[in-house]
This record gives C-alpha cells, sequence and structure tokens, in this order.
C-alpha cells in the first residue's frame, strides 16, 4: 500500500500538546494500510527543511505511487537565516521538492499555508502571509501540480465562525497554566487539537477534489470517529 508523505512547518507538524499541526489529525481519515509519515517540524522553511537535512529520509523513503504533500510559507517570510524570496527562491524550493517526489514515482501536492487568526473588528480579518500564497498557487499552475488552497479555505471558516469561536481553534492558556507559559498565551498561530482536527478536514475535504488523493482516503462515512 502507498504511503502519505508530509513536510512542512509547526502549523503541519504532529507537536507537543497543547500544540498540534493538522497533519496530526490526518490518520484517521486514511485507508486501512497508509501510513501519514509526518516529517514537518516547527520553525522551518523551505530553505531550513533543506538546509537541515531534514529531506533527507523523506527523499529515500519515497516509492512510485506515494503522495508528498508539501505546506511552507509561515517561515519562509521570516526575516532571518530562513528567509526565502516569494518571487524566486521560495517558488524555487517548492519546485526542487515537487521535482524530486516526481523522479521518485510519487505525486506532488502543493497546499499554500494556512491562515493566521488576526481579526481587525467588525468581523473583517487581515490577510496574512503576504505574496507566498500566491506564489504556491502560481508554482502549482504553472508546473501542473495538484494545489489545496488552505490559505483560501481556512480564512473562509475562520470568517464564518467569527472572532470568538476561531479563538477556540487555536492555543490560549491562562496564566500558571503551562510551564512554558507562566504568564499565559493567545496564540494566533498554532492549533490546539480542537483547531488540528478542523483544519485537517478542510484538507481532506480538497484532497477527494483531487483524483491523485482519493485512493488514499477512506469512505466518508468512516470519518466520524474521534482520535
Amino acid at each position: 500500500m502507498n504511503q502519505i508523505y508530509l513536510i512542512g512547518d509547526s502549523t503541519v507538524t504532529d507537536n507537543e500538546p497543547p500544540f498540534r499541526g493538522w497533519g496530526w489529525a490526518l490518520p484517521q481519515y486514511v485507508r486501512e494500510g497508509v501510513t501519514v509519515h509526518n516529517h514537518a517540524e516547527s520553525g522551518r522553511s523551505t530553505r531550513s527543511f533543506l538546509e537541515e537535512g531534514l529531506w533527507a529520509p523523506v527523499e529515500a523513503g519515497l516509492q512510485p505511487g506515494d503522495l508528498l504533500m508539501i505546506q511552507f510559507g509561515h517561515n519562509d517570510e521570516k526575516d532571518d537565516e530562513r528567509h526565502t524570496d516569494p518571487d524566486t527562491t521560495f517558488p524555487e524550493n517548492l519546485r526542487f521538492y515537487c521535482h524530486a517526489a516526481l523522479e521518485k514515482g510519487a505525486q506532488p501536492v502543493l497546499l499554500t499555508p494556512v491562515s493566521r487568526r488576526f481579526f481587525v473588528g467588525g468581523g473583517s480579518m487581515l490577510y496574512t502571509h503576504g505574496e507566498y500564497p500566491r506564489a504556491v498557487r502560481q508554482t502549482a499552475a504553472e508546473d501542473g501540480i495538484p494545489l489545496i488552497d488552505l490559505k483560501a479555505d481556512s480564512r473562509e471558516l475562520y470568517l464564518s465562525l467569527g472572532e470568538e469561536k476561531t479563538a477556540e481553534l487555536f492555543v490560549r492558556l491562562k496564566p500558571g497554566e503551562h510551564p512554558d507559559f507562566p504568564e499565559g498565551h493567545d496564540d494566533k498561530t498554532h492549533f490546539n487539537a480542537y483547531g488540528a482536527k478542523m483544519i485537517c478536514a478542510l484538507v481532506v475535504k480538497e484532497m477527494r477534489n483531487i483524483p491523485a488523493c482519493r485512493p488514499f482516503l477512506r469512505e466518508e462515512d468512516g470519518e466520524t470517529g474521534e482520535l
């Protein structure tokens, strides 16, 4: 049975509670015999994921017929050694991963970076990630790679829920609740378990529209089990 490989950042990775990425919830949706190999790591960009050697085991493990899902952007936009340019190095790196997968006979899928939670009053939200979502969409279109526009889907979800309900998807800690955050924490990027499940459901809904992804997924009436 073919496998699913995930590469990306903290919004994808399994993480440690109370933080969860959407990749943590994906195994509940896959057919029996399919394993989800979540290689995403917190804080990584398309550049640092490669430079730190995190790509090497993924490339070594990919087999013909496997699925490679790629979601970066959160850290590519950072102004440090992880930075990539949305018009040059960012799409170049995305293409590197896609073409490497294709050479192994695997199917790459590109995802735009999931939206951050920045409401600005009146039920409206800021657009996050600048030009990076556009760069992902453009790369997918130019190279014929399947696309999941998670940026657009997550933004639509947040707007439909409203500011207070959307906040329930993210890690929020009261002072003294967690030793790492003695003064509390109100995260606008990272999901709790509930949020990870909600975002994963968006991903799976889009996967069902991609012919190469559908064989990996369970039937829809089998998706109601709790993690």
